[in-house]
């Protein structure tokens, strides 16, 4: 068995070192094969001892959200990438913004940027979702609600003091639909904001939903 044969069973997910050792088991010098097949464009190394199934192979590889949730983990997709992901704002994001419970840290990987912003606990464990990219990928992203609250609390010099701050914010800077705004769960986001940091953000935030 060759091996695009043999990295077909895991092509949709990011190849850890361990695996792909497994796979060469049967080489005397796996480490030699690691770097031919790099050079031949059968595997592509998107950080130390992770790898993803090379352009050369020309099968399905596995998609950025899930590839960036194993980039640097524990982490979801979140802010921007969730909200665009969700349809919530218009613009299509190329940078994946990430929650982590680890330390800030930025990759720049196959032409992208993997950014990952701190959240502290128990507020990083709200509202994520495990979504289906496709039959066999499965990424953690954050919900509307979740990718919302963070892109307020991650994001320096937000801070919303009044309704009608807290609306130019959502509707004019970010041009969420307001239909879409009053579709989330605003209890779901006030059972949070004991946990989280900018709690009067938040809470301004809660009243404005409300209002709408």
């Amino acid at each position: 068995m060759d091996f695009r044969e043999a990295v077909q069973e895991y092509a949709e997910e990011p190849l850890p070192l361990q695996i792909i050792l497994n796979l060469l088991r049967d080489y005397k010098r796996p480490y030699d094969k690691i770097n031919e097949l790099v050079k031949k464009g059968e595997l592509t190394p998107i950080k130390n001892g992770l790898y993803i199934p090379g352009p050369k192979l020309r099968i399905p590889g596995p998609e950025a959200f899930l590839v960036a949730n194993h980039l640097w983990g524990p982490s979801y997709v979140s802010l921007e990438s969730a909200l665009s992901y969700w349809t919530f704002i218009p613009e299509r994001v190329y940078e994946i913004s990430s929650v982590t419970i680890k330390s800030t840290k930025i990759y720049k990987s196959q032409e992208r940027r993997y950014s990952y912003f701190h959240a502290p606990l128990p507020y990083y464990s709200f509202g994520i979702k495990s979504v289906s990219l496709t039959p066999k990928q499965v990424a953690l992203i954050a919900s509307p609600e979740k990718a919302l609250c963070d892109k307020i609390i991650l994001t320096s010099g937000i801070f919303l003091r009044s309704t009608k701050q807290a609306k130019e914010f959502l509707i004019d800077d970010l041009r969420i639909d307001e239909e879409l705004l009053q579709k989330l769960n605003v209890k779901e986001i006030s059972s949070w904001i004991a946990d989280a940091p900018k709690k009067s953000s938040l809470q301004m935030l809660v009243k404005t939903l409300s209002s709408l």
